[in-house]
């Protein structure tokens, strides 16, 4: 059993909701990264999603999408995140990480997600297959990380069975039609398709893309087993990224979490 799975086994026990933060990777640089993923467990973050970047993020919106590219142009590689992440653990062995990103990248450096050097990462999120499919289904296997799999508003209901039980870590669900950083959630919606998912799923639901405020969190913790923040925080990072002032990172977090608390 592996960290992420342990954590969101606690959760659950202790009845408590999931705060899931993202970030990409190498925005605004490597060093910088290590320490915003120390303050978002600080401030309150359960489980941290690392943004792989890519030259083509079809999944993202502009904010995010913006983020990559700065991140590529710091020469960012998997490789060079498998490191940072390696430097993260020295100090924290606890938290467990997620890599989101795109199959080629996966692909391509298949022998860093089988080797997994001291199992640094625990789970992998492939924006780009689909559902019903993991990354061994490509030839890239490691049986002691988790492939969390995406279901959407959109996603038919022959294949939200396949996907829910497909996943492992948790069930990422989508909360809007579109990319990250979008809005006008439908929480009406949103239930209903949390509760299909729950029927066949034997691992948590996670709600993500959209969730923009306080409020937003609280509303889908109430029907889901905790609330994934991205583009928010993402938009903040850059803003923050000439002072290296984040602190206005920290309360947002906080805040979020009491809401979902």
């Amino acid at each position: 059993m592996n960290r992420l799975t342990n954590t969101l086994d606690e959760l659950k026990n202790k009845n408590k909701k999931a705060l899931v933060a993202y970030l990409v990777a190498g925005d605004p640089d490597i060093e910088m990264t290590i320490e915003l993923m120390k303050l978002f467990v600080e401030s309150g973050v359960d489980i941290i999603e690392i943004g792989v970047p890519f030259t083509d993020p079809i999944a993202e919106g502009p904010v995010i999408q913006k983020a990559h590219d700065r991140a590529l142009k710091n020469n960012v590689s998997l490789k060079l995140i498998f490191e940072m992440v390696d430097q993260f653990r020295k100090n924290d062995n606890k938290t467990p990480l997620v890599l989101m990103g795109y199959l080629n990248t996966f692909i391509f450096n298949k022998a860093l997600i089988e080797d997994n050097k001291n199992d640094v990462i625990d789970s992998v999120l492939v924006v780009d297959i689909p559902g019903e499919l993991k990354l061994k289904d490509y030839g890239v296997h490691n049986p002691n990380i988790n492939n969390i799999s995406l279901i959407s508003p959109t996603t038919k209901k022959d294949r939200i069975e396949l996907i829910a039980k497909n996943s492992s870590g948790f069930v990422y669900y989508v909360t809007l039609r579109g990319v990250t950083g979008a809005s006008n959630l439908d929480v009406n919606e949103i239930t209903k398709n949390v509760e299909e998912i729950k029927k066949y799923a034997s691992v948590p639901t996670l709600a993500g893309f959209g969730i923009k405020s306080a409020e937003d969190a609280k509303l889908l913790s109430q029907c889901s087993d905790g609330v994934i923040i991205g583009s928010s925080i993402v938009q903040m990072i850059a803003e923050g990224s000439q002072t290296k002032e984040f602190d206005r990172i920290r309360k947002y977090i906080i805040e979020i979490k009491q809401a979902i608390s």
